[in-house]
């Protein structure tokens, strides 16, 4: 204001440009004490204000709440307030909506409890072996691959024409055939070591084909005993289902179903396994169902052996992780019987 008034003084006396800047013609023309606000008596007739029109009294608690109120510091809890008084109150945090859990319409337990185990006998030591019968009951594999998920058929398919695009359709089959044949040598080794550590010496020499699935699996072998049975055949009494059994033994003093499966890439979690713990489950409960078979299995073991040598996978699967596949299989099985 002071500087305007200062300029206006410039332009009405150019010839007293001198005066203006002694300090006594300063101190008498703008004294400290006449700085104010309101406008210079020099600039023109204010305009009209339509602010000026308003009830102040009638507004001024309003106005005082609202300049209060933003000229404070906020806090948390204040723009909580705010926020709950322009959106309402938050909602705490929900964690998303899962799908409804499918219950099996014909549930089974995993364990028979009208089973009667008779007492240990040590009259004869071999593992059972009974042959699988033609039924037309399907097999556990058959569900298993009439029931996959369309994700799983879509990564199958994909994994497949990916293949035949780096072999060929023939070179594809011949593949496939050869990891059957190659599954079945190293099936019939374990046999073969459980059976007769001669044979199994035999075997392990003279097929190089299965020395190194033997060599990956050997440091589990060292904690597998009392074989019970060996490529045997199971069969559900009531849910009318069969499979053939890898092997019934313990393993570190828990008597398992076991599932010796060959792999070319690293599976060490279970979850790598896909559908194999439903299957081992599947087993268990046949078994546990089977008049055949005159003892109960309530755990489950996973092998996964590497034609390199390295290192086999041991999955464990505990009475409760059995129980959790059990009821997937259920599940599935009921999927396929609504299916035929």
């Amino acid at each position: 204001l002071v500087r305007m008034q200062f300029l206006q003084l410039l332009s009405r006396k150019p010839r007293k440009l001198e005066m203006l800047f002694q300090i006594p013609f300063c101190q008498k023309q703008f004294p400290y004490k006449s700085l104010a606000t309101s406008a210079c008596i020099y600039s023109k007739k204010k305009k009209e204000n339509g602010y000026e029109q308003v009830d102040q009294e009638k507004y001024k608690n309003l106005v005082y709440s609202v300049t209060s109120y933003k000229t404070s510091a906020q806090t948390p809890e204040t723009i909580f307030e705010e926020d709950n008084l322009l959106y309402g109150p938050p909602d705490k945090h929900r964690p998303p909506v899962k799908a409804e859990t499918k219950t099996c319409k014909n549930w089974v337990p995993l364990i028979n409890p009208n089973k009667r185990i008779p007492p240990v006998s040590s009259d004869s030591t071999l593992p059972r072996k009974i042959a699988l019968q033609k039924s037309k009951m399907p097999s556990v594999t058959r569900i298993l691959q009439q029931t996959l998920s369309p994700q799983q058929v879509f990564y199958l398919e994909r994994w497949k024409q990916k293949m035949i695009a780096e072999l060929g359709k023939d070179g594809f089959e011949e593949y496939t055939k050869n990891l059957f044949l190659q599954g079945e040598l190293f099936h019939s080794a374990l046999e073969s070591i459980f059976l007769s550590e001669e044979m199994a010496t035999k075997e392990k020499s003279e097929d190089d084909v299965v020395s190194g699935y033997l060599a990956s699996v050997e440091h589990v072998l060292a904690h597998v005993s009392e074989v019970k049975a060996l490529e045997s055949g199971v069969h559900h009494e009531s849910l009318q289902y069969l499979g053939l059994v890898d092997c019934v033994a313990k393993y570190r003093g828990r008597l398992c179903v076991i599932d010796w499966k060959t792999s070319e890439k690293p599976k060490p979690f279970l979850k790598n396994t896909f559908d194999n713990p439903i299957q081992v489950a599947a087993y268990i409960g046949a078994i546990n169902h089977d008049a055949n078979y005159d003892f109960q299995v309530d755990c489950g073991l996973i092998v996964v052996a590497y034609k390199n040598g390295s290192p086999a996978h041991p999955h464990f699967m505990d009475p409760d992780l059995c129980s959790h596949y059990w009821n997937k299989w259920l599940l599935r099985l009921e999927e396929y019987m609504d299916r035929n």
